[in-house]
């Protein structure tokens, strides 16, 4: 059976995993992981293949794969994307998955978080790409203290943040609108300059180069 984005979206059991592993986040004091973060990323990475014109099957993986890439934060902050890994294979292959494609959603849900992070398919670049740039306000939990932290303080600053493909000249750029009152740019880069790095390798691996765009002002 083909699996579709739909029907994992329509899963009793994924969607139960997804909102226990943001509970999970939610006692480590993490930034949002449910509904909202995995649904962007999702339709991100779909959307990145797309418009790249990747066939309508690998548009399909990179979705699914998005959807499900943070569910190991049921088991453990570390390592989730491993545990995440194997979490989707069993739940894809009841679902009555092929193995070519379920092997390609969990190699890349397998390679997402940036301590092991490498976009080994196209499917693993655009959900890299997806899931790193997924940086705005709405992520930081109510009461979190954005003086202190400075993950919490850099995601609340960030009003808008958007991928933009441009296909005619294989760019992908992430566009960001900082509050620079709440946090300086360079608060920015002390956070996320590794995931920059990485989804500048993965949108290599998309033949494509990679840029980053902060208040209008062309960074990378």
């Amino acid at each position: 059976m083909k699996l579709t984005y739909e029907m994992v979206k329509q899963n009793e059991a994924v969607n139960t995993y997804i909102r226990k592993a943001d509970e999970t986040m939610v006692s480590l004091k993490f930034t949002e992981h449910s509904f909202a973060h995995v649904t962007k990323v999702a339709e991100d990475a779909g959307r990145i293949l797309t418009e790249l014109s990747f066939p309508e099957h690998e548009v399909e993986m990179a979705k699914i794969a998005g959807y499900l890439h943070d569910i190991g934060n049921v088991i453990n902050r570390i390592d989730h994307a491993q545990s995440g890994a194997v979490m989707a294979f069993r739940l894809l292959d009841n679902m009555g998955g092929e193995p070519e494609e379920i092997a390609t959603i969990i190699t890349a849900i397998g390679n997402h978080d940036e301590s092991t992070a490498f976009p080994v398919n196209p499917v693993a670049a655009a959900l890299i790409i997806a899931d790193k740039s997924d940086v705005r306000y709405t992520r930081v939990r109510e009461g979190s203290n954005i003086e202190k932290d400075i993950h919490d303080r850099v995601n609340y600053a960030a009003r808008k943040s958007r991928v933009v493909v441009d296909a005619t000249n294989q760019l992908i750029t992430l566009e960001l609108e900082i509050d620079t009152t709440i946090c300086k740019v360079m608060d920015y880069f002390e956070i996320f300059m590794t995931r920059m790095l990485l989804c500048r390798k993965a949108a290599e691996k998309l033949g494509c180069g990679f840029g980053l765009m902060i208040n209008g002002q062309q960074i990378m």
